[in-house]
């Protein structure tokens, strides 16, 4: 990916996960092997929810998103920043010309896709049915944990972001990716140059992402670069554990706070909002506030509103408090 300086002062990370590019990553992983130790568990309950859905879901849902190879563009559309329903209803009002193109990405359409070739109403119907459903199957039972994993990676860039710039975002994300300046690059499948032309780029973590970004086939589309979050082993079938990180109970302030509020206080180290505190310790939202509450108290950390939002960052005790307590796992 080749950057202007138009093009690094647009860089943007997404605000969450995007919900229509994790269900076609999943469906990829979910028909592959790859990553066993980190999706062994999930795909077994994935595959046990998947089985509730029609058949001809699965067929439709199997054949858009292969484990190798392209998949369209029109599944991913920018609009499922907003939440699924908006991203379906993208998918539903696109042209049957652009449907057409996207689709030539697969190789020989069965007789059955032809007709949502043609934008058939019936055969977009099934499409959303079977997107719905499989959002409901698949990815609802991990969502929670998934928008916490999400949520960490955003605040370690964020970090990275005002620490050292933009130079040191796009620096902090190796070595999936490699940032030499004026240039952005991934292993790829195929050799391919995408030149932003001051369009800017779009980040996206994704659970689902394996090893290798992922962007549009179509280079016209404003440029959108899907990367993977580092998982532990564990992420699916320990869901005290906060994502990312490893359980354990040799943490110090554990003993000293007790678990919950111990998370809490670590969590905080990167900057983070209740909403946030709450997904990533898998505490309800009025726990999560009562705890910072206390923290707050005891000057250990402060907080900002900004909107409907609070954020919750270190004082220079808390900072203190963490360095002479260093742990390399969260407290379960």
């Amino acid at each position: 990916m080749h950057f202007t300086a138009q093009d690094l002062a647009r860089v943007r990370v997404a605000g969450g996960p995007d919900v229509m590019w994790e269900i076609v990553l999943s469906a990829a992983q979910l028909a592959g092997t790859t990553g066993q130790a980190v999706f062994g568990p999930w795909r077994v309950h994935a595959r046990t929810g998947l089985r509730r859905l029609p058949a001809s879901h699965r067929r439709l849902i199997r054949y858009l998103a292969p484990p190798v190879g392209d998949f369209p563009d029109f599944l991913t559309p920018p609009q499922a920043a907003q939440g699924l329903p908006a991203g379906i209803d993208a998918v539903l009002s696109l042209r049957p010309q652009r449907i057409r193109r996207d689709l030539a990405v697969l190789p020989d359409a069965p007789h059955w896709a032809r007709s949502l070739a043609d934008a058939d109403p019936t055969a977009l119907g099934e499409l959303a049915d079977a997107l719905h459903g499989y959002h409901r199957a698949v990815l609802t039972p991990v969502w929670q944990r998934l928008h916490s994993a999400v949520d960490a990676e955003r605040a370690v860039r964020a970090r990275a972001l005002l620490n050292h710039g933009v130079d040191g975002l796009l620096n902090s994300l190796r070595p999936t990716l490699r940032w030499s300046p004026p240039v952005l690059e991934a292993d790829y499948p195929v050799d391919r140059d995408l030149h932003l032309a001051g369009r800017g780029l779009l980040l996206v973590p994704s659970v689902f992402c394996w090893r290798t970004p992922v962007t549009f086939v179509d280079p016209g589309l404003p440029p959108v670069l899907v990367y993977p979050v580092n998982l532990e082993p564990g992420w699916v079938t320990d869901p005290a554990a906060p994502a990312g990180r490893a359980s354990g109970n040799e943490d110090p302030l554990a003993r000293l706070l007790g678990a919950s509020r111990a998370a809490v206080l670590r969590l905080v180290e990167d900057g983070c909002t209740t909403g946030e505190l709450a997904r990533r310790t898998g505490l309800s939202q009025p726990s999560a506030s009562q705890h910072t509450a206390v923290l707050r108290e005891a000057n250990l950390i402060t907080t900002v509103r900004r909107g409907n939002e609070v954020m919750h960052t270190l004082t220079p005790l808390g900072t203190a408090f963490l360095t002479a307590n260093p742990s390399s796992a969260s407290p379960r």
